[in-house]
């Protein structure tokens, strides 16, 4: 019996002990990276625990502005400190002589800290160059001065960047050949998601120490700088924003209380993003409840801007006779129009006084001509697809830039295109025509180019950590058909004449500092507040008309009728435009 017993417990034991080597085998041989299903990386955490270190940079790739100012991130230079100082004599007082921090604090702050700190965080001191070098001349163990990379507190252009966010689910599927801590950051929105497999990080850089297990340090007093062994990361994305001018016109957008809108500003010189504002704003607390949208790639409902494509269509077509009238005593399905009556008005009046009823008449003319007109001609002027650059680019196909961009469209069923009345109010830009911003101001690009359909970029190239360019991304026209020569020309004599019409609706812009071509319009959204109709504001144009450098759309969306704020913006635009641009040659030599 006994001798039964002392053989199932050695069977027992030796169960336990196959069982138990064969975990430590899994922990130190096979899984060393990714242990259990949290996909821990032991050897990281083994030297965490053995380690103290403040991280400089999380390795993640930059944004810049044209001109090479970052965008998201500042690196602001700050005094860092090691706990280890608590208990060594070190040259406090010098410190606080060169950095004016009170020694007092400098010592309280030491003995507090259970980890290495920049002194100040989240809100550092920043320091000087000279107090730099003066601080790192001393060469005090534990005592650095370096540059920090921090994320900025205000991001411009925040919905057009986009956000960065922990999601482990994503991160391997996306990455499932990389091996990526858990807690690496990942592009969830804007261009950050765009161009998240060149940002993602290859290393942090950081300052480690060893320590014992009362925190003490275990090999002396020696900091390690560890930086990632690539040279070339990690990479900066060159946006076509210009950070001041982006500052400028958000500080418009505010003045003039746009909660729901905004505007994006095209250089027609590379046909790129200047400036993009979206409202409401982000907030980082619950984004996705408030201001993720970046509303200038969004479908939206333009109302009368659409009758550019009509005129358009109408020039080919000989609709536009001088001598032919239109009834805009009337509205677009034939009753008496009281607040608007303009009486008989010819094509180039109607135009600049946005007469309904005469383009919801050429609409249904160019229907019967051929059904699918409306929507070729919204192709040709780059309303239907999207515009966002795109290509084939490093190991990505079909790269595209803003990913998050959405298609335009005109109708949704032939129904809609063979019935009059859907015409009609197709024709104004109401029922199903939808067109996001950006499409817009590409829309008043093509035609101040003469016609010629461009790609819009808001990336220029992107750049390795020593400078040298990665991947460029050059100018690109948009395949298909586009609008002759002649029509453009047409076009922008009519918009043209929106502004300089006493009675037309761009009156407003007469007397700027740059010429101003553009169309209006007022669109009825469906919605309603405390019964009244809530109506999307537009305005969108080009300057200066002669030798056209922006194309600029504003948009007040989901507001009542008698709400303004489109017009003065637009105008303050133009005019803080002028002013940058005469301030710029003042500067050249």
């Amino acid at each position: 019996m006994w001798r039964r017993r002392a053989k199932a417990w050695l069977i027992i034991c030796i169960t336990c002990f196959i069982l138990l080597l064969v975990r430590l085998m899994q922990i130190q041989l096979f899984e060393t990276k990714t242990f259990s299903k949290h996909n821990i990386n032991l050897l990281e955490e083994s030297v965490h625990q053995r380690t103290q270190e403040l991280v400089i940079d999380n390795g993640r790739g930059n944004f810049l502005d044209r001109n090479g100012n970052m965008l998201t991130h500042k690196k602001v230079p700050v005094l860092v400190l090691f706990p280890f100082l608590k208990k060594m004599d070190w040259s406090i007082n010098k410190i606080s002589t060169i950095t004016g921090i009170p020694s007092d604090f400098l010592k309280h702050t030491v003995e507090k800290a259970k980890k290495p700190f920049a002194y100040g965080d989240p809100n550092p001191i920043e320091l000087s160059s000279s107090q730099m070098e003066r601080i790192n001349a001393l060469n005090i163990p534990g005592v650095f001065a370096i540059e920090k990379k921090y994320e900025r507190s205000t991001i411009l252009a925040d919905q057009l960047m986009g956000l960065t966010g922990e999601n482990l689910q994503e991160l391997k599927k996306r990455y499932p050949k990389k091996e990526l801590s858990e807690q690496t950051l990942i592009g969830v929105s804007g261009l950050e998601e765009s161009f998240d497999e060149f940002l993602i990080p290859d290393g942090k850089s950081k300052l480690v120490y060893h320590v014992d297990g009362d925190g003490a340090p275990l090999f002396g007093i020696n900091v390690r700088y560890v930086d990632p062994a690539n040279p070339f990361y990690p990479v900066n994305v060159r946006t076509t924003v210009d950070k001041d001018l982006q500052q400028k016109a958000e500080n418009l957008v505010d003045k003039y209380h746009i909660r729901k809108g905004g505007l994006v500003l095209l250089d027609l010189q590379d046909n790129s993003i200047l400036v993009s504002v979206s409202r409401p704003a982000m907030n980082k607390n619950n984004p996705y409840k408030d201001g993720i949208t970046n509303q200038m790639v969004k479908q939206q409902i333009m109302g009368s801007v659409f009758k550019t494509v009509v005129a358009a269509a109408a020039i080919d077509y000989k609709l536009d006779s001088s001598s032919r009238l239109f009834d805009c005593s009337k509205k677009i399905n034939g009753e008496p129009e009281w607040n608007y009556n303009y009486g008989m008005l010819n094509f180039t009046n109607s135009f600049a006084r946005s007469c309904n009823r005469t383009f919801g008449e050429l609409a249904n003319a160019l229907q019967k001509i051929n059904p699918h007109l409306l929507e070729e001609y919204a192709a040709k002027l780059s309303l239907t697809g999207t515009v966002g650059w795109q290509g084939d680019v490093y190991h990505t196909s079909n790269f595209k830039q803003l990913a998050d961009e959405d298609n335009g469209r005109v109708f949704l069923s032939d129904e809609a295109r063979k019935d009059p009345n859907y015409v009609a109010m197709s024709g104004i830009g109401q029922h199903e025509v939808r067109a996001t911003p950006l499409a817009i101001a590409n829309m008043m690009a093509t035609i101040a180019r003469g016609g010629k359909k461009e790609m819009v970029r808001v990336a220029s190239k992107i750049e390795y950590k020593n400078g040298t360019t990665m991947v460029n991304f050059p100018e690109q026209e948009i395949k298909g058909n586009s609008i002759s020569p002649y029509t453009a020309m047409r076009l922008q004599k009519l918009l043209r004449e929106v502004v300089l019409n006493s009675n037309g609706t761009g009156k407003w812009f007469q007397n700027l500092p740059y010429d101003v071509a553009g169309k209006s319009g007022t669109a009825e959204t469906g919605k309603y507040e405390n019964g009244k109709q809530l109506h999307n504001k537009w305005f969108a144009g080009y300057f200066p008309y002669k030798n056209p450098k922006y194309a600029l759309v504003a948009v007040n969306l989901d507001v009542l009728d008698n709400v303004g704020g489109v017009n003065p913006l637009f105008a303050d635009m133009v005019k803080m435009l002028y002013d940058s641009d005469h301030e710029h040659e003042k500067a050249l030599p």
